[in-house]
């Protein structure tokens, strides 16, 4: 089972996440980019649940951009799951390397759609 990270400040939206995706991923919480950041140097994941907006001295944003610059790191699936819905924060989101945008509410059923399609042994080398 591949690993995944889930990164929100909020519990609940943890939580919902954890439901939605339990089944089909090794998952791993965060409250924090800071702390994700150190768990994805340790044991490197298949992909990540990023939320854009978390206190720490690292935001969505910051982390996706660190994780996608590094040659050894750019190839975990990175989707954004944030409340900013402006067209610019989605193309910012893309230009720092996010692999999907995710607006807050979404639908959590898509979500796990997307990630088991982006993350199967089949989709490797793929973008969806």
């Amino acid at each position: 089972m591949k690993r995944l990270l889930i990164v929100d400040d909020q519990p609940y939206i943890r939580q919902s996440i954890r439901l939605a995706l339990r089944q089909h991923f090794e998952l791993e919480e965060f409250s924090t980019a800071d702390e994700a950041y150190q768990s994805v140097l340790a044991c490197r994941p298949a992909g990540i649940v990023l939320d854009v907006m978390m206190p720490g001295s690292m935001n969505g944003f910051q982390l996706c951009e660190r994780i996608k610059r590094n040659a050894a790191l750019a190839d975990i699936h990175i989707v954004l799951v944030t409340a900013r819905s402006q067209v610019e924060d989605q193309e910012l989101g893309r230009s720092l390397g996010a692999d999907a945008y995710f607006i807050k509410p979404f639908s959590l059923m898509a979500l796990s759609r997307h990630l088991q399609r982006a993350l199967s042994d089949t989709a490797a080398g793929t973008m969806p």
